[in-house]
């Protein structure tokens, strides 16, 4: 499970060959949470506010390059990474 970006203590990792809807996998202290790249919102697990809006508004800004490591890992091809939300 490939690490594509690291800030604020989230983790932000990316299966490959993962099941559908397009998402990626947060986690923060324990806490755990799959989000749906293109709805941007949380189809399972979660995390406390404060980490699952930095999340969201990273995941807005980076929409097209998570797409982009979502073909990618369906390939089973290196992903990239992507920049952390400052």
């Amino acid at each position: 499970m490939p690490e594509i970006s690291l800030f604020y203590g989230i983790r932000v990792t990316m299966y490959y060959n993962d099941h559908m809807p397009p998402h990626f996998h947060a986690e923060y202290n324990g806490h755990k949470a799959l989000v749906d790249i293109n709805n941007i919102q949380v189809i399972r697990g979660s995390l406390p506010n404060k980490q699952l809006r930095l999340i969201l508004a990273w995941c807005t800004i980076h929409q097209d390059e998570l797409m982009q490591n979502w073909e990618l890992a369906k390939d089973m091809k290196p992903l990239n990474k992507i920049n952390p939300l400052i």
